[in-house]
């Protein structure tokens, strides 16, 4: 495999790495720049966003037909970790979670109406959107086939009854993607639908307390009592929900991961820069072997997980679902961002551990990193029944077609 980058995809990362260095890091170190959920105050943000159109760094993921610039999964692999350098850096861009998987989706599947409605919005800037699926016990978490949302049809219409919970972004969110039990079939059972947050028939009971910080509108609990979806605002086919859920997820996922490799390397940076100075007992930090031990453990843990992020979109852009990989990659950068910026609070000790770097920040937002989108284990699960059912073949190499022979 080859581990360069295009001189396309490498002009886009320096460029994203010169605006988050220029124009947001500055604002993420200003206290005034926060709203009251630890993230960037819209009144922050709007100007910003319209300085990453101007520069051509807006919606990376989505075609340039629509907006976006096209960059496949390899260089938005490379991309997205340049922007997470920032914790304001992925919303500014437009490449923020949920948004970011819901675009990706609807490009995929959505039709050309339903695009013009419900993408072409999130695309631009207008609203923000929202994936409701995750439900309180005993309904669906990892295991979607528990759903006990239920939508049934009459007259044309949808009526949807039930609960979510833990649903990202909801508290702003202008259009949803939502997924309904439409039959007790255990594949074809479930059915993905679009609304809009002015329809009637559902409400948000209220914006979870969590250990934050939180992304724009929160972790919210919805609950639906006879919201009604024409059946022109049915994704896919009545059935094909879990395909939905599956085309959406994988991808999402592993935009996850990139990310938080920005965010690993921000925090080894900031524990880099303060043991490089830091004297105790005569010497540097940095000049002491436990310390450079665990730098050392921290820097090989993040490229590892490059390597993985960067395989795994290799293996989408080639068509691939990528279960296997993106499972690999979820697990071991979701534990390497903790680790990274466990490690780098420990370094820096009171410092860290104040609200004077970032690392605060990062520390809560990296505890549920191992939780969202599949906890780890359940990835873990994922991976032994690729095991059982491969074998020796759970580590096959790709071969190229058409090999010439090799010296």
């Amino acid at each position: 495999m080859d581990f360069s980058l295009t001189p396309e995809i490498e002009s886009y990362r320096l460029r994203i790495k010169d605006f988050v260095e220029t124009h947001i890091l500055p604002a993420e170190a200003d206290p005034a720049s926060y709203d009251e959920h630890e993230n960037i105050r819209e009144e922050v943000l709007q100007p910003l966003r319209r300085r990453a159109r101007e520069a051509g760094l807006w919606a990376l993921q989505m075609p340039r037909e629509r907006g976006g610039q096209g960059l496949s999964r390899v260089g938005m692999a490379a991309c997205y970790e340049e922007m997470n350098v920032s914790i304001f850096g992925p919303v500014v861009f437009n490449s923020a979670a949920p948004d970011d998987g819901n675009m990706m989706v609807l490009e995929k599947v959505a039709t050309e109406a339903q695009k013009a409605r419900w993408l072409q919005p999130i695309v631009d800037g207008k609203v923000r959107s929202s994936f409701a699926m995750t439900e309180p016990h005993p309904g669906s978490g990892s295991d979607p086939s528990m759903m006990r949302t239920t939508a049934t049809l009459k007259d044309g219409k949808w009526r949807v009854h039930g609960k979510k919970w833990f649903i990202t972004g909801a508290g702003v969110a202008q259009h949803f993607i939502l997924m309904a039990k439409t039959s007790d079939d255990p594949r074809k059972g479930l059915t993905a639908f679009l609304f809009d947050a002015d329809q009637p028939g559902w409400r948000i009971e209220r914006r979870i307390p969590i250990m934050g910080p939180e992304e724009h509108g929160g972790h919210c609990e919805l609950l639906f009592d006879g919201l009604e979806i024409p059946d022109e605002n049915r994704l896919l086919g009545v059935g094909d929900g879990l395909k939905v859920t599956q085309i959406r997820l994988g991808p999402a996922r592993l935009t996850h991961c990139m990310r938080w490799l920005g965010l690993a390397r921000r925090s080894l940076a900031i524990a880099r820069d303060y043991v490089a100075t830091r004297q105790s007992f005569g010497t540097a930090l940095a000049e002491r072997e436990g310390v450079q031990w665990m730098l050392g453990e921290c820097a090989m843990a993040i490229e590892i997980g490059r390597l993985l992020t960067m395989r795994a979109a290799v293996a989408l852009d080639q068509g691939s679902y990528a279960r296997k990989e993106v499972s690999m990659a979820k697990i071991v950068v979701s534990e390497t961002l903790h680790k990274a910026v466990d490690t780098a609070i420990q370094l820096t000790g009171a410092r860290g551990y104040s609200r004077d770097t970032a690392l605060a920040w990062i520390y809560r937002y990296a505890r549920q990193a191992r939780l969202v989108d599949g906890a780890s284990e359940v990835h873990k699960m994922v991976l032994a029944r690729f095991l059982m059912d491969e074998g020796d073949a759970f580590w096959h190499w790709q071969a190229q077609e058409h090999a010439g022979a090799q010296s």
